[in-house]
């Protein structure tokens, strides 16, 4: 596949914010409609068409954001802090008792998805096969069926809230006046808790690197919440955790900054070159807050940024105020990156710390819905992501007793 890539900062900025030059519905993607794009690219899945607003255009995204902005706006922060603050205590539970960890797969990947299982109202037994569909469809392992159970999930979610509307996200989005169809849902939740989770994981793991590597932080990351949000934020700045995307394409020929651009070429965003563009000295000396990229510009730039960073900043703290002597288990310089053309994302952060302690109450093993071995044992980052799929039931039984 053909791309441009666009990496000066100001550059940028003009294609995020003139969508009257740059359309973000894929439809019109020259060379996927002339059939010159296989079916099985692997860039496919993240720049097809889907009929939610980070594919569409006018008054189409006009319609479809709303819909997903007021939703969200119903988000109640005190719930998140609280949903927050327990499945932070009850993945810590898993593999406080052992020592070590990996930050990664016991912990960030996993902590989203359950809080997001929570907001979209989802009961165990679909929202463990949630967990395991956008793990598997994240880590490309058996991504085809992952892929099924996540659309077969996200089916039966929408008509359980068709029947029995709760006080959710998937409720708020069916009960909005402009109507969303059955399929629109389908793809307003994945939109919202697929680019909600991964991007989110990201940033928890690359903030806690930095905040167990970095020397800047070493004077008392486990006390200061502020250094806590500085972490996150240099994070943005520089392991902003979307690295390319948000493609867009040319309504017609343009010229930008001397490069031609045909229409329907796609254009994408390196959100990550863009950062680091020298013209931005000033404010990334200062880490300044506004002037990153991290969360998109323009019409389209991430609705969620604010519950993202609640959610951040309270499960960094958790862990490591649970966990205060908690350090890497291996050299910052050897952690290892996922492949993939449009994140930033370790595959795995290994941590090590002084062992804490049990009740005997908290090693009790609970039954799970999803039928899997159930209790405390531990999950590995090497071990199938099905394993994964029984941590909401889990946690649900676990924050019942």
């Amino acid at each position: 596949m053909e791309a441009s890539l666009v990496t000066d900062y100001a550059a940028a900025l003009h294609v995020l914010q003139n969508p009257e030059a740059f359309a973000r519905d894929s439809r019109r993607w020259r060379a996927l409609n002339e059939g010159r794009v296989p079916l099985d690219s692997p860039v496919l899945p993240m720049m097809m068409y889907r009929p939610n607003p980070m594919f569409s255009d006018g008054a189409e995204h006009l319609r479809l954001r709303q819909a997903v902005t007021e939703s969200l706006a119903k988000i109640d922060t005190h719930r998140v802090t609280r949903h927050v603050e327990r499945v932070a205590s009850y993945l810590i539970s898993q593999f406080s008792g052992r020592g070590k960890a990996d930050l990664i797969g016991d912990y960030a990947q996993v902590l989203p998805l359950l809080v997001f299982n929570d907001l979209f109202g989802c009961p165990a037994e679909i929202g463990d096969r949630l967990v395991f569909g956008f793990s598997g469809i994240f880590d490309g392992i058996d991504a085809e069926k992952a892929n099924e159970v996540l659309t077969e999930s996200l089916n039966e979610l929408v008509a359980l809230k068709r029947a029995q509307p709760g006080e959710d996200v998937t409720s708020w989005l069916m009960q909005h006046p402009v109507r969303l169809t059955d399929e629109e849902m389908i793809h307003q939740l994945l939109l919202l808790i697929g680019a909600g989770t991964e991007p989110l994981s990201n940033l928890i793991a690359n903030s806690l690197r930095v905040l167990l590597s970095d020397d800047k932080y070493a004077d008392g990351p486990h006390s200061a919440g502020l250094l806590v949000e500085d972490a996150i934020n240099d994070v943005l700045w520089n392991s902003t955790p979307i690295a390319n995307y948000a493609a867009h394409y040319p309504l017609y020929d343009v010229d930008l900054n001397g490069s031609k651009l045909d229409a329907g070429d796609p254009v994408l965003i390196s959100f990550a070159a863009a950062n680091t563009d020298p013209s931005l000295s000033v404010s990334r000396q200062t880490l300044s807050k506004r002037a990153h990229l991290a969360w998109g510009a323009g019409p389209h730039a991430c609705p969620a940024k604010d519950p993202a960073l609640l959610i951040s900043v309270l499960a960094i703290e958790k862990l490591l105020n649970g966990l205060p002597d908690i350090e890497l288990a291996v050299p910052a310089e050897s952690l290892l990156s996922r492949p993939g053309p449009f994140h930033r994302a370790l595959s795995a952060l290994p941590a090590r710390f002084t062992p804490v302690r049990k009740e005997k109450s908290e090693s009790t093993p609970y039954p799970m819905s999803s039928g899997r071995p159930a209790g405390n044992a531990p999950v590995q980052a090497h071990q199938g992501k099905a394993q994964k799929g029984s941590f909401w039931s889990g946690f649900l039984a676990w924050w019942k007793v």
